[in-house]
């Protein structure tokens, strides 16, 4: 368990960058000094949020779509050629659902977890040998409450969610020899575009947003408490409102009260 006091001259990977939840943890990153490495479709977007940044200069804009391997690759090469090292990488790229499941077909139940699972193993496996050879460095998956506890119109997204975590315990106790840390974050309801982007059953963006997302944790507060979190060397971190934290408290004490609740939530 590595603790920091700053992440001057650390360099950062932040997948899905270029708005929301990445854009808030870049913002949070530079300003505690890391050299932020940018990764998200659009090259414009990426330019815009790294010239809003701390020292603009130290900071890089790669594209890469995350399912794309050879993009990955090519990325991860830019980054060593720019930059010579990395010391954390953070999965925050990610997608949605908002869909019973029987209303979702299985093409959607498929792009969920390529994205939210499939990708991030990959990408996570092409930097390994970077890190094992530093002997260092920390990986950061952003699984979610809903990865935790399942709920109505995300069974896809959470069993992604749950996926990613439970790869990412095998994977902490396998690197932990190499000086490598795992961090999985769990985050509840945070203001971002999330629903506006998550798919429905047909795999199309619902294109709205929800009460209780609109509610949420400003982005900027879950960036600091995350990014906070990760520097005193956390590894399980839950990051949400009071109704989440309980949610969490409740399925360790009794899983089945908590299936109770659940099923009587307006969660949509």
């Amino acid at each position: 368990m590595t603790k920091l006091t700053t992440l001057e001259n650390k360099v950062v990977w932040i997948t899905g960058a270029s708005s929301g939840l990445g854009k808030a943890l870049a913002r949070e990153c530079a300003l505690q000094g890391a050299q932020v490495v940018l990764t998200a479709r659009r090259y414009d977007e990426l330019e815009n949020v790294r010239f809003s940044l701390f020292k603009p200069e130290q900071h890089i804009s790669i594209t890469a779509d995350i399912t794309d391997e050879s993009q990955i690759r090519h990325a991860y090469v830019q980054i060593l050629e720019q930059k010579g090292r990395i010391d954390w990488l953070i999965n925050n790229a990610g997608l949605s659902q908002r869909a019973l499941i029987q209303d979702t077909n299985m093409q959607t139940e498929r792009a969920i977890m390529e994205i939210d699972y499939f990708s991030q193993v990959f990408l996570t496996k092409t930097i390994l040998p970077t890190l094992i050879q530093q002997q260092s460095g920390r990986i950061v998956f952003i699984s979610s409450v809903a990865g935790l506890l399942g709920t109505q119109y995300r069974a896809s997204y959470s069993a992604a969610k749950a996926a990613i975590h439970l790869w990412a315990n095998s994977l902490r106790a396998e690197v932990a020899q190499f000086g490598i840390d795992v961090s999985v974050i769990f985050p509840g309801f945070v203001k971002t575009n999330v629903s506006f982007n998550a798919l429905n059953g047909e795999g199309k963006p619902q294109g709205h947003q929800d009460e209780a997302i609109a509610n949420g944790l400003d982005a900027d507060v879950f960036a600091q408490q995350m990014v906070k979190a990760l520097m005193n060397g956390q590894e399980y971190v839950v990051i949400g409102g009071l109704k989440e934290k309980l949610g969490v408290w409740i399925l360790r004490l009794s899983p089945s009260l908590l299936y109770k609740m659940i099923r009587k939530m307006k969660v949509k």
